[in-house]
């Protein structure tokens, strides 16, 4: 199942994409918050191209876990947005992607101003990662390779 993952910013959202087999999670783009909004044509292009059939929103918890106004905010538009689109939703927790990223980035030299828009969709990528994994071993078990 090929999962599209929303990372939902003010100015930017990071996309990132599964392969159609729904195991491995790629960055794909940052798109214009506005243009999201408005379900733009860079948007719909995106959304016509991979054919998600399930788009994951990474939810903005507070530190200890509860929905804060941002969180609430990003499943509203969020929400709106799968409905527009006809696409089955469901939300991660996105918690300490945004860090996880700037590290990744850090690591390979490059300054976190030069990667700003990549910043987004790493984190995407990052947590889109996390919710496969999960899919794939739902309770935690090591696998018996």
């Amino acid at each position: 199942m090929r999962v599209m993952a929303l990372d939902w910013g003010e100015r930017r959202v990071g996309v990132a994409l599964s392969d159609p087999s729904g195991r491995v999670a790629t960055p794909r783009c940052v798109l214009d918050t506005l243009e999201v909004r408005r379900r733009g044509p860079s948007l719909m292009r995106l959304v016509e191209e991979a054919s998600p059939e399930r788009l994951l929103v990474g939810l903005p918890l507070t530190l200890s876990g509860e929905m804060g106004p941002q969180a609430r905010k990003v499943r509203s538009e969020a929400g709106q947005l799968a409905h527009d689109l006809g696409i089955p939703l469901e939300f991660w927790d996105e918690r300490f992607s945004s860090e996880e990223a700037q590290r990744i980035v850090w690591e390979s030299n490059r300054t976190t101003r030069d990667a700003r828009g990549s910043l987004d969709m790493i984190a995407a990528s990052l947590f889109l990662q996390s919710y496969l994994d999960a899919q794939a071993d739902p309770e935690g078990e090591p696998d018996d390779e």
